[in-house]
């Protein structure tokens, strides 16, 4: 029984030493206004994540050998946050007490990964819907972006990490700059 017990202790220890799948931790710089354009319109932020599978990441190493990975923190809350300071930047006051609502619709984030001992190439692609809806009516438009490059050696979780923060950055300018977007928010908040 001695026996039986010193085995299982060593067995869960050497499981609980083992190594974890690396995570990507997801960082975006959301445009910060030097000059706020809307005149403390108030709205509300609300999101949802839409993708049929949580991981921001999947890495081909050829042979079958397939890996997702995923992020350090929840995407659809990072990107929630980064929006919101954005917005606020602009102008923008954010609070739960408003007429008029923004909701932020994750439809894709993915970066995929093939990778050689001699080389890599990523692959990343985002599609973000928002959709405003307020008495004045209803707004919805989708953003989207795909970046690809390629490089020497194995990519590595930092090489993933840039692709893709950069291309939510991308995005996010996008989304700051739409003149579509900032006319209807003007309009009908």
């Amino acid at each position: 029984m001695k026996k039986l017990l010193i085995a299982a202790s060593v067995l869960a220890l050497t499981a609980c030493s083992a190594p974890s799948e690396p995570q990507l931790t997801i960082a975006p710089s959301p445009v910060i206004a030097t000059q706020p354009t809307a005149n403390g319109q108030a709205l509300s932020i609300e999101s949802r994540d839409l993708r049929t599978a949580q991981f921001v990441a999947v890495v081909d190493s050829g042979r079958q050998n397939v890996q997702p990975l995923h992020a350090t923190q929840n995407l659809r809350i990072t990107l929630e946050e980064a929006l919101s300071r954005q917005l606020r930047s602009q102008g923008y006051t954010v609070t739960e007490e408003s007429q008029g609502t923004l909701r932020l619709d994750i439809l894709e984030a993915l970066v995929n990964v093939k990778h050689s001992v001699m080389s890599h190439e990523l692959s990343s692609k985002l599609q973000l819907q928002l959709v405003i809806e307020s008495p004045k009516g209803k707004f919805v438009k989708r953003y989207a972006g795909k970046s690809d490059r390629t490089g020497a050696m194995s990519a590595s979780v930092e090489d993933m990490e840039l692709a893709l923060n950069n291309l939510i950055t991308a995005v996010l300018k996008d989304i700051y700059a739409d003149p579509e977007l900032n006319t209807y928010m003007q309009e009908n908040l």
